[in-house]
Parts: structure tokens; C-alpha cells; sequence
């Protein structure tokens, strides 16, 4: 009980923080994690550490759901009649990425093979939102806008899937050096990773025939949201990726069900209270003894990562042979970084928590960064790439 009043307090608390960063001009998630730093252990303490990690199992209903929703989001009937170049471009970006974070982080900067695959993996992920904004509020037309919308759905799968492999490939790694054979560097990831598929799916299938005889808006958010746990507890039970599993349940519903839009439209209407609670629990978990020293990571983390999307980004669209403006401003709206990359802090904490906590602050501060600035970089690559039209042309002047 004591447990539960202490989580509607830091709801209520994040709720108002996020309602005054709104107004004062900033994100709602810096003022989330700002009431989830104040209440924490690192401040009032109202919060134990032990509490925190009880409370996490919000962050896996979060991971899920993002996880399920970055799936629906590859639509193959939307990619037709799409210049192909797009997956040369997304292909060029997240290596890209991936090459810079990892090289950065495991040469330069001697940190452990694990933690920079994991980190270069976490850093392959895109938040289009601020330039899909921008693109609407300012009409936006052309080959840079046309070309960001596959590029992010493929980057946004490519991206949680890899970060999925990594984890496998780690604790097949950790198998092996406690006396495990070698073949289970490669058996183990094939075996979680198509089992994840399989399994996602199956439950595809299911959920989007039920989607279609579904009832009311109550009974298809019971279903979908208990279709969505049934695939990340399955896939937990399972030893297989949670990730993965709701990735393809999203992919299979959104490609095989007409009761799609009504799946997305009914959890668009219960998630915003549980991301909200589990980014306060973020900032909750933060340590401020900490964040001085791992500033400086941080810092040559996200250079890395904006370097290698710019650098991947118009390589890919060089070799595709793409408009030249795409080959400069498409990276530009490619650099913020989402939500998404905290809610694979949950999953971390649960296989690698000696790792969780340097990813943590690291992803606040790369998100709290590059989702401050992202729009106004939207916005001037957009007005470079002379995309803006119509009255998109009298609101940026």
C-alpha cells in the first residue's frame, strides 16, 4: 500500500512538472525526470532504491508497448511506389552510427566490449517526431521529407533489433566463459531471435482476426493490451527477446488487420499515465554523485553518434545516387533521440545492471539534448532544402 501511494505521488509530481516544462518551453519528459530527481534517492529520498526496482515492471510495459508500436509503424503497402534509395540511406545510417559510437567508445575511450556494443546499438534509434511536426506545421514538400518517413520506420525496427542481438549475443558470451560451449555464440542469437519471430508472429495472426471481432473500445484495449504482455511474458518465459516478439506482433497486425487504426487509437488513449510514471522513475533512478564524472562520456557519446548519422546518412544517399539536398539535410533530421532509447534502460536492468546505470544518465542527457534542438534543426533543414511550402513559407519567415 505504502508502495502504491509513493507511485501516485511521483504520477502526480511528473504530471505537474511535465505541465510546467510545457509552459516554461521545454519537453514534458525534462520535467518527468526532473520530479523523478527531486523525490528520488538522490534528493528527498521519498523513493528507496529497493522501491525503484519494484516499480521498474512499468518500464517492461513501456519497452512492450513502444516495442509493438515501432513495428506498426512499417507498413509495406505505404513503402510501394517509395524510390528505393531509401534503404541504401538507412542502411548507410545506422553502420554509420553504429561504426562511430563503437569505434569512439572501445578504441579511443577503452570502455568494456559489451557496454560500447551496447551503447552503439541504443544509438542507431531516431525520434522523427519534431520533424514530422515541423514538416506539418510548415508544409513541408519534397525529396528530404518524403524520403524521412521510410527511412525512420526501417531505422526504428533496424534499431531495436540490433540492440536486441547485442544483448543475446552477450549473454551467450557470459554462457560460454562459465564453461559453455562456442557454438553457443552463434546457436543462442539465431534461436532467440527466431523464436522471437515466430512466437510474434503467431500472436500476429491471432490478434489481428480477434482485432476484427472485437466489440467495443474497452474490450479491444483489454485485448490488445493483453495480446501485447502475452508476447513479452511469452517471450520472457520463453528465454526469447521481448523486443523482437512485439516488434513483429505490431508488424503482423498493422500489415494484416483493418482493426488496426482502432488497436492504436485505444492505446494511445491508456499509455501516456504509464510513460509518464515510468520516465519519473527515471529521473528517480538517476544519481546525482554520478552524473559529474559520466558527463564527459556523455558528451563524447553524443558527438560520436551525430557524426556517424551525419557521415552515414550521406554516404547511403551518395550510393543511391540521391537528390543532393537529401545527401545533406536528411541526417539533420535524423539526430534526435527518443523515449525509446530510456525504456531499453528496463531491459538492461534486468541482464546487464552493472550497465544500467552509466546507459541511464547517458540517454537522459542525449535525449534531453537532441530533442531541445531538434526541432529548430528541423526547421532549418527544411528551409535549406527549400521544402517549405505554401504557408509554411509566411510562418518560418
Amino acid at each position: 500500500m505504502v508502495l502504491l501511494f509513493k507511485a501516485a505521488i511521483l504520477t502526480l509530481a511528473g504530471c505537474l512538472a511535465g505541465k510546467l516544462a510545457k509552459s516554461a518551453g521545454v519537453s514534458k519528459l525534462f520535467g518527468y525526470l526532473l520530479a523523478g530527481l527531486i523525490l528520488g534517492p538522490s534528493l528527498f529520498s521519498l523513493i528507496s532504491g529497493a522501491e525503484l526496482a519494484a516499480l521498474f515492471i512499468a518500464g517492461e510495459v513501456v519497452l512492450a508497448v513502444v516495442a509493438f508500436k515501432i513495428g506498426s509503424e512499417l507498413v509495406f503497402k505505404d513503402l510501394q511506389g517509395v524510390d528505393r534509395s531509401f534503404l541504401a540511406i538507412t542502411l548507410g545510417e545506422v553502420a554509420g552510427t553504429v561504426f562511430a559510437v563503437f569505434g569512439l567508445l572501445y578504441f579511443l575511450l577503452r570502455q568494456d566490449l559489451t557496454f560500447s556494443l551496447i551503447m552503439a546499438t541504443a544509438a542507431v534509434g531516431s525520434a522523427p517526431t519534431a520533424a514530422l511536426m515541423v514538416m506539418r506545421q510548415y508544409r513541408a514538400r519534397g525529396a528530404v521529407a518524403s524520403t524521412l518517413l521510410p527511412v525512420a520506420a526501417v531505422n526504428g525496427v533496424l534499431g531495436v533489433v540490433l540492440f536486441a542481438l547485442v544483448l543475446s549475443l552477450a549473454r551467450a558470451h557470459g554462457a560460454v566463459q562459465g564453461g559453455g560451449s562456442g557454438w553457443q555464440l552463434v546457436s543462442t542469437p539465431l534461436l532467440e531471435l527466431g523464436g522471437s519471430v515466430i512466437l510474434g508472429g503467431v500472436l500476429g495472426v491471432i490478434f489481428a482476426f480477434l482485432a476484427k471481432k472485437a466489440g467495443d473500445t474497452d474490450e479491444l484495449l483489454i485485448m490488445s493490451l493483453a495480446m501485447i504482455l502475452v508476447a513479452a511474458g511469452g517471450a520472457y518465459l520463453l528465454g526469447l527477446s521481448p523486443l523482437v516478439a512485439n516488434i513483429v506482433l505490431g508488424l503482423m497486425l498493422a500489415n494484416l488487420g483493418s482493426g488496426a487504426p482502432r488497436v492504436f487509437f485505444c492505446l494511445n488513449s491508456f499509455t501516456p499515465p504509464i510513460y509518464l510514471l515510468f520516465f519519473t522513475l527515471v529521473g528517480a533512478s538517476l544519481q546525482l554523485a554520478g552524473l559529474l564524472p559520466l558527463l564527459a562520456l556523455g558528451a563524447a557519446y553524443i558527438l560520436a553518434r551525430a557524426a556517424g548519422k551525419l557521415l552515414g546518412t550521406w554516404v547511403g544517399a551518395w550510393a543511391a545516387q540521391a537528390e543532393p539536398k537529401v545527401q545533406k539535410y536528411l541526417g539533420v533530421l535524423l539526430l534526435p533521440q527518443g523515449g525509446v532509447s530510456l525504456a531499453l534502460a528496463a531491459l538492461l536492468h534486468r541482464y546487464f545492471p552493472q550497465y544500467s546505470g552509466t546507459f541511464t544518465v547517458i540517454m537522459v542527457l542525449s535525449v534531453l539534448l537532441l530533442e531541445a534542438l531538434g526541432p529548430r534543426l528541423a526547421r532549418a533543414a527544411f528551409a535549406r532544402a527549400e521544402e517549405v511550402t505554401g504557408l509554411g513559407r509566411q510562418l518560418i519567415g
